[in-house]
């Protein structure tokens, strides 16, 4: 599959939460940082996700906001 999108962070699901509609997928990226994802239940389904599943977590947004202490 092609995406414009650039921002692709390897990993492997660690926990999928589903409940109702809504699902919470966690990623353990290479460097041991997490990224958390709020998909419906039925992208879940449809992908297939499980733990231990080795995914790309796809960032696409049209703004991106950097903050310092």
């Amino acid at each position: 599959m092609s995406l414009s999108a650039r921002n692709r962070l390897q990993g492997t699901v660690t926990n999928v939460e589903t409940e109702g509609l809504m699902a919470e997928v966690t990623v353990e990226l290479g460097d041991g940082q997490e990224v958390t994802a709020i998909i419906t239940s039925g992208s879940v389904d449809r992908l297939g996700l499980a733990e231990g599943d080795e995914v790309s977590a796809v960032v696409k947004a049209t703004e991106v906001m950097v903050e310092t202490e």
